[in-house]
């Protein structure tokens, strides 16, 4: 499932990944574009037991989140 939460700030992002949690899905893609957003998406995730790799693309960061 892909989010893009650029041109949100916090808590905008986590909130969006939080609804998307609430379906079947067990891997999201999520694009974000500062690093409050990045940082705090990460944080929820992994509190929730999500694995994260994030890449900076231009202005951006590509986050890849999932469950092992």
């Amino acid at each position: 499932m892909m989010l893009d939460a650029r041109g949100y700030s916090c808590p905008e992002p986590v909130i969006m990944l939080k609804k998307a949690m609430e379906s079947p899905e067990t891997e999201y893609e999520m694009m974000v574009d500062n690093r409050a957003s990045l940082e705090n998406v990460t944080r929820f995730a992994k509190h929730n037991g999500y694995e994260v790799e994030a890449k900076q693309k231009g202005d951006d960061y590509a986050l890849r989140i999932f469950r092992k």
